[in-house]
């Protein structure tokens, strides 16, 4: 079970008086800023016809398919 607040003078990195010696914590953010590395282009925003098609043809023989199993089950 851990206690919530701990013994300062049993604490591990705590100096006397309560201050933290340098390079026990890490620092609070980085030095440097901006971006690391080159963002990637803008990719396109739309569909193109071709993806647009195949998902119609595939829809289509879907619904094909699924009228043909009504029609099997009414005969």
């Amino acid at each position: 079970m851990t206690i919530p607040d701990p013994d300062p003078r049993r604490t591990p990195g705590i100096e006397p008086g309560g201050g933290v010696s340098p390079g026990e914590t890490p620092p609070a953010e980085g030095g440097t800023h901006g971006i690391s590395h080159p963002e990637p282009p803008e990719l396109r925003k739309g569909w193109g016809p071709m993806p647009l098609a195949l998902i119609m043809v595939v829809v289509a023989l879907v619904a094909i398919g699924l009228i043909a199993m009504a029609v099997a089950l009414i005969a």
